[in-house]
């Protein structure tokens, strides 16, 4: 069994917005990685660029427009190779509901908490860049 990350997000703005922004790599270098490739068709493989150490890469599982975007790890390290990550959105009187997971962690060990504190910084991070177009620097992200 493995273990998961899950934190759900309001952002008022719709769902069709949300989408794009975790899903188009012209928008996850706004508030994600460094450099991002890649199309949001199930199948297809997105580069997740940080640093050359950090040069990962995943293949989309899910991609159902203003719905769901999901991810399947495929090159990272040996704590997240074996993971998924996704966005479910929900469709709210006040925007949209983002239900973030990252799942089958292989430990709750060090790692995996250091990540979902990342996750929680960097989705608050997604949070500001599309309510208030606010935009950090990528060497201030964690």
């Amino acid at each position: 069994m493995g273990y998961t990350i899950f934190h759900d997000v309001p952002i008022s703005v719709s769902p069709k917005v949300v989408y794009d922004a975790v899903c188009l790599p012209e928008q996850l270098i706004r508030w994600w990685p460094l450099k991002c490739t890649g199309v949001p068709n199930v199948g297809a493989t997105y580069n997740f660029f940080f640093t050359p150490e950090y040069d990962w890469l995943g293949k989309v599982i899910t991609a159902d427009e203003s719905k769901s975007f999901h991810i399947k790890m495929t090159k990272s390290d040996a704590d997240w190779d074996p993971t998924s990550f996704g966005f479910d959105l929900l469709e709210k009187d006040t925007g949209t509901l983002l239900q973030f997971w990252h799942k089958d962690w292989p430990q709750c060990n060090a790692h995996f908490k250091r990540s979902s504190y990342c996750w929680a910084l960097l989705l608050h991070g997604l949070k500001d860049y599309l309510e208030k177009g606010v935009l950090v620097p990528f060497d201030q992200r964690s």
